[in-house]
C-alpha cells in the first residue's frame, strides 16, 4: 500500500526518526506526555535542529488514545512550528495475547487506531512484545537479559491472529495501514513465523516492521539477517532501522552485540534497501538507535540512508 503523497526517490523518500534521544520523564518524574508545552518545544526544536520532519510517536513518550483534544492539538501545533508532521504511532509492549491483560490491551489497541486517525497519521505499529522482565531493566542492555516468551501453543496463535486481524479490518477502515513489528521470543520472531502470521491475518493492508537489529543483537545463535530479509522485505510496509555490530565464537560459547551507525553494523544496508525497492517497498523509513546520541545518530544514518535510495522515480 504504497503512500502516493511522497515521491519514492532520494530526495523525496519519507525518512522519520524515533523520539529515544528525548526523555520519557524529567529529572522530577513528570512524563513527556503530561508535560508542559514548553518540554514539547524543545524536543520538536531539537528534531528540527537534526533536519528531520517526519518523527514517529511511540506511547513510551504519548499515548495520543490518552491525550486529551486540547493537548493533542498543542502538541500537533508546537511539532508543526518546526516543521515536524507526525507520521506512525508505535504502540509498544501492549501484547494482546499478554496473559491477563489481552482484552484491555485489545480495547487500548482499538482506541489507539482511532486517535492516529484523528491526528492525521498513515500507520499504526505495533507487535508482540511485553513489558521488560526484572532482568532486563536491571540490564545496560536490555536485550542481554530474558524476557517473556510466546508460548508454543496453537490456540495462543490463534487468538494472535484473531485479534490482530480485528485491529487490522479497523485500521482499513480508517485508512491507516497496520504493521507489525519483529521482536525475538513473539511469534515475530523468527522470519519463518512472523511471514506465517502475516498469511494468517490475510489482510491487504497489514505487513511488516522487518526490524531484523531486533534480531541480530542477541546474544544467543541467530538466523542469518540475509536469509531473514529474503523473507521478510515481500512483506514490509513500515521499516525500523538500526544496526549492530556483533561478534561470536565459532565455537558457539560467546556472542556479542552492541549498537552502532546504520553503515558500519552487522546488516548491510546498501544490499538490503535496493533489495526492498526492487521488491516494491514504499513505506517510511523509522531510524532507531539505542544509546548515545541517539537523536544525533538518527541523523547522520537518514543521510546516509538517502545515499542508498534512487535519485529518481523508477530509478
Amino acid at each position: 500500500m504504497p503512500d502516493a503523497s511522497y515521491e519514492f526517490t532520494r530526495d523525496g523518500w519519507p525518512i522519520a526518526t524515533c523520539l529515544h534521544g528525548i526523555p520519557s520523564t524529567d529529572k522530577d518524574g513528570v512524563a513527556f506526555h503530561d508535560a508542559d508545552p514548553a518540554v514539547w518545544e524543545d524536543a520538536f526544536a531539537q528534531v528540527q535542529d537534526v533536519g528531520f520532519t517526519l518523527a514517529e510517536l511511540a506511547d513510551s513518550h504519548v499515548r495520543p488514545a490518552d491525550l486529551e483534544p486540547a493537548r493533542r492539538d498543542e502538541f500537533l501545533s508546537i511539532a508543526a512550528a518546526h516543521g515536524v508532521r507526525i507520521p506512525s504511532v508505535h504502540l509498544q509492549r501492549q501484547s494482546v495475547i499478554w496473559p491477563g491483560h489481552e482484552e484491555k490491551n485489545l480495547a487500548y489497541a482499538h482506541r489507539t487506531i482511532d486517535a492516529a486517525a484523528e491526528w492525521g497519521m498513515e500507520v499504526f505499529s505495533t507487535g508482540l512484545h511485553q513489558p521488560f522482565s526484572a532482568a532486563q531493566k536491571k540490564a545496560l542492555w536490555f536485550w542481554t537479559a530474558e524476557g517473556p516468551k510466546d508460548p508454543e501453543d496453537p490456540d495462543v496463535w490463534a487468538a494472535a491472529v484473531s485479534r490482530l486481524r480485528e485491529l487490522g479490518k479497523h485500521a482499513a477502515e480508517v485508512g491507516l495501514k497496520m504493521s507489525l513489528e519483529m521482536y525475538e521470543d513473539t511469534y515475530l520472531g523468527t522470519a519463518d513465523s512472523a511471514v506465517r502470521l502475516v498469511q494468517d491475518i490475510g489482510l491487504d493492508n497489514v505487513g511488516l516492521n522487518p526490524d531484523i537489529g531486533n534480531l541480530i543483537r542477541l546474544h544467543r545463535p541467530i538466523e542469518d539477517w540475509r536469509e531473514m530479509y529474503a523473507k521478510t522485505l515481500p512483506y514490509a510496509n513500515y521499516w525500523h532501522v538500526k544496526n549492530y555490530m556483533r561478534d561470536e565464537n565459532a565455537d558457539g560459547t560467546s556472542w556479542t552485540a552492541f549498537p552502532t551507525n546504520l553503515e558500519l553494523g552487522l546488516i548491510n544496508y546498501r544490499q538490503v534497501v535496493r533489495d526492498a525497492v526492487e521488491l516494491g517497498f514504499r513505506g517510511i523509513f523509522l531510524m532507531e538507535q539505542y544509546g548515545g546520541d541517539s537523536l544525533g545518530v538518527c541523523a547522520s544514518n537518514a543521510r546516509y540512508l538517502r545515499t542508498l535510495l534512487p535519485a529518481s522515480a523508477g530509478a
